[in-house]
């Protein structure tokens, strides 16, 4: 009876994993569609449906701005594979159509529906590009001439090349601009050798990450089809008004070539080799306009400009003494939001206030510099009371619109009530009165003690003349002299704060380096790059007496020339700002990037500014 129950249990247990395996192998369904993104107007491509499981009742849509010229054909695949004693299988079914577009535009394949075991599966729908016919070919056509011999048509000069195309070549101050790379080619080209792009001096940039797995994609350009790809793209935000230009550069590329040693022969195509030649290609320097951002900005204005929204959250608008609250701000939109300042956030004088927790959620793509950036306020009131956390203003500037736009956030009132599960409760702070003001409330009063002390007199008696008696005058005046020397040296040192702050400038950013190797060792890169940004800031503030609230890169070019200090290390100054502030957010770290490159640069420029700054 107890081995029929096992059985049961064994039989039940493996009809569930056969439903199981069933609904899983259903969900694992994939049908797509397939065909090129660009096809010359009246040549022949191919639109292939796949399937990974045995289908039937295959419907394609109807394709009015296609001429079918065969199809379906259908083809299977199947295999299996043993690895590691696991048996593998796979399974494709192709259904294959050949088309012809007879005029040029842009058009599309609605999705097609196929019947996997009596359920109903869609592909994707299809955007196709129709080109107009090449100028070469259409010469070629009427001459008679063969297709092999088209690229003889085209001027030496157009057949292979690369476009700087910018989305815009006239912006403002801080306006992103998109700048892509593209090769455009009719040779048959198998290798990007190497390329050199310029330095895009007067511009913070941030590179857009590319598919490794693009491929070329044909376009028509000046009456040519060509074969083109995606060599580099990046967001530029121009610092600086004027006429600023991005100097050109190089890309060395591979081209097969037919090796033909039978010339005329009408056979010599079945006996071609072919070789690998390098090619240079180079591409001319580009200006663009850059116009200065409109004066008559509002008071508060920091240098944002983009689309931007603000909002903030404040946790609880009740809350205990000696208890946190805590307050968000979220600027998001499109911009150079890695740039901007955020709103500052003033809490009344009674809050204890920590240091902001800033979180950065930004991505770059061809579509800007878009997503958020939150500060995250944490505050502790120390009395109960009433309180006032005032509105932040965020000012910035819309290049759509051409002008300037100012935000708020949320004026919030705070009741803050005693903590009556603290054994110390807070006192209520009275009206006027400061945290400094009443701070020993509660701990200044002392009980005096009724009557005397019967052995007060004898202990007095047996102390006086005592080594321990003499000994109480002459320590005391000892300290006194000694901390009176202290606070005359100290005083000495901090009458001039300038000089005070001059002199512990190394001191700190050596410290600050310190921490951003060790950053380095573990492989921090985000909080690498911001120790070195710290050090580099820090480092600059004490030497010029600067504020680093009021610290842009502009006056301190100005200030550290003023000091003493070349144009060419000024110059290196901020390039090594700027390659870290990108290095800090880059998603993915180039293989030629080095830590300790960039730490050792940010040490030598250290080094250099203060042999230099007078």
């Amino acid at each position: 009876m107890r081995k029929t129950g096992n059985l049961k249990k064994i039989g039940l247990f493996w009809c569930l994993l056969i439903a199981c395996s069933t609904t899983l192998l259903a969900d694992e369904v994939s049908f797509t569609a397939e065909a090129p993104q660009s096809v010359v107007a009246n040549q022949q491509f191919k639109l292939v449906y796949t399937v990974n499981r045995e289908s039937k009742d295959l419907r394609v849509p109807d394709m009015p701005d296609f001429d079918i010229i065969m199809g379906p054909s259908t083809s299977r695949q199947q295999s299996v594979q043993f690895i590691n004693g696991q048996q593998t299988s796979s399974f494709k079914q192709k259904y294959t159509y050949i088309l012809s577009a007879p005029n040029a535009g842009t058009y599309t394949i609605q999705p097609a529906s196929i019947s996997v075991n009596g359920k109903k599966y869609t592909s994707q729908k299809l955007t196709i590009k129709v080109l107009p016919p090449d100028k070469a070919s259409e010469l070629d056509n009427n001459t008679g001439s063969s297709a092999s011999r088209t690229s003889s048509r085209i001027p030496s000069s157009k057949q292979t090349f690369i476009r700087p195309i910018f989305s815009k070549t006239k912006v403002y101050q801080q306006e992103a601009i998109l700048l892509t790379y593209e090769l455009y080619t009719i040779d048959n080209v198998v290798n990007i050798a190497d390329a050199k792009f310029p330095e895009y001096n007067g511009f913070y940039t941030e590179e857009i990450e590319l598919s490794p797995t693009r491929s070329f994609v044909l376009k028509n350009y000046d009456g040519y089809n060509y074969n083109t790809i995606v060599l580099k793209q990046i967001l530029l935000f121009p610092q600086n008004a004027g006429e600023i230009t991005i100097d050109g550069g190089t890309v060395d590329i591979i081209v097969r070539v037919v090796n033909n040693q039978y010339g005329n022969n009408p056979f010599a195509g079945y006996f071609d080799t072919y070789q690998d030649v390098k090619k240079r290609i180079t591409f001319k320097p580009t200006t663009i306009t850059v116009n200065a951002l409109p004066k008559g900005a509002p008071s508060g204005f920091n240098g944002a400009v983009g689309q931007f929204n603000l909002k903030s959250t404040l946790s609880t608008a009740e809350v205990s003494a000696n208890d946190a609250v805590t307050l968000k701000v979220n600027v998001s939109g499109n911009g150079n939001l890695k740039l901007l300042k955020m709103p500052e956030i003033k809490f009344p004088a009674d809050f204890e206030v920590y240091d902001p927790k800033v979180d950065n959620n930004i991505k770059v793509s061809t579509n800007g510099m878009t997503g958020s950036k939150t500060v995250e306020y944490i505050a502790i009131p120390r009395f109960a009371g009433s309180f006032t956390v005032p509105s932040a203003q965020f000012v910035y500037f819309d290049p759509k619109e051409a002008k300037y736009k100012t935000l708020q956030t949320e004026e919030y009132t705070i009741q803050v009530s005693p903590n009556a599960n603290k054994t110390s409760t807070a006192p209520t702070a009275p009206a006027g009165v400061n945290k400094e003001k009443v701070k020993n409330i509660g701990n200044d009063i002392r009980f005096i003690r009724n009557g005397g002390d019967a052995g007060l007199g004898s202990t007095v008696a047996s102390f006086y003349g005592t080594d321990a008696y003499y000994m109480a005058y002459v320590i005391p005046l000892l300290v006194f002299v000694l901390v009176l020397l202290v606070l005359q040296k100290q005083a000495r040192e901090n009458a001039n704060l300038v000089r005070v702050k001059n002199k512990r400038a190394n001191k700190l950013a050596r410290k600050r380096l310190k921490s951003a190797a060790l950053y380095m060792k573990a492989g921090d890169k985000e909080h690498f790059y911001e120790a070195i940004v710290q050090a580099l800031w820090g480092y600059t503030a004490d030497k010029l007496n600067i504020s680093l609230a009021n610290l842009s890169k502009d006056n301190v070019q100005e200030k550290l020339l003023l000091k003493g200090a070349t144009k060419e290390i000024v110059d290196n100054f901020v390039q090594i700002l700027s390659d870290c502030e990108y290095a800090r957010y880059a998603p993915i770290v180039d293989e030629s990037f080095s830590l300790e490159k960039d730490y050792n640069k940010a040490a030598e420029l250290i080094g250099q500014l203060e042999n230099a700054i007078k």
